[in-house]
């Protein structure tokens, strides 16, 4: 492992004798490089491979009628509108004069009394992120569908209607 090389004299001592030089200690590093390939190896083969996750994604029916293919009930639709400062806008069918807003606290209570007034298979909720939403309130909405067991939901642009609603209501309201 490690080694001091030393040069062995005569044993003389004295004036005209010549001191000898010593050489410096030697380390033999191989058994180190071994150490390191022993441990990468055993992190290689420990580790698990983290799979993607993504959520799932439920289409539409094939129907040859275009008209049949994506009409919802207006008694079991529910319009989610994600604004500024973490507000939601709501409103039940397709009337959104009577729109409210809640947050996200509360939008749970909200979307869970929907499902349960409503038929399993009427039921679609319908999500409209605005301009002034922000990403994580998109992902956190998307998230509240999969733990309240929303299958049947849509992402689309609010229209030019909903978002001047929604702009006069944060204007009322004093919302920058």
């Amino acid at each position: 492992m490690a080694e001091m090389e030393v040069k062995q004299s005569g044993g003389k001592k004295g004036p005209g004798v010549k001191k000898s030089k010593k050489l410096s200690t030697r380390i033999d590093l191989t058994p180190m490089v071994d150490l390191g390939f022993l441990l990468i190896t055993f992190f290689i083969f420990t580790t698990t491979v983290t799979q993607a996750t993504a959520m799932p994604l439920n289409m539409p029916k094939d129907t040859k009628d275009p008209n049949l293919q994506n009409k919802v009930k207006e008694s079991g639709s529910l319009t989610l509108m994600m604004g500024k400062d973490n507000l939601i806008y709501y409103y039940f069918g397709n009337d959104p004069a009577t729109m409210q807003s809640t947050n996200f606290k509360d939008v749970r209570k909200i979307i869970l009394d929907k499902k349960k007034s409503t038929p399993v298979d009427d039921l679609y909720l319908i999500l409209k992120p605005d301009k002034d939403a922000t990403y994580k309130n998109v992902v956190d909405m998307l998230d509240e569908m999969t733990i309240d067991d929303i299958s049947r939901y849509a992402m689309v642009d609010p229209t030019a209607d909903e978002y001047n609603k929604i702009q006069q209501t944060e204007k009322a309201a004093g919302i920058q």
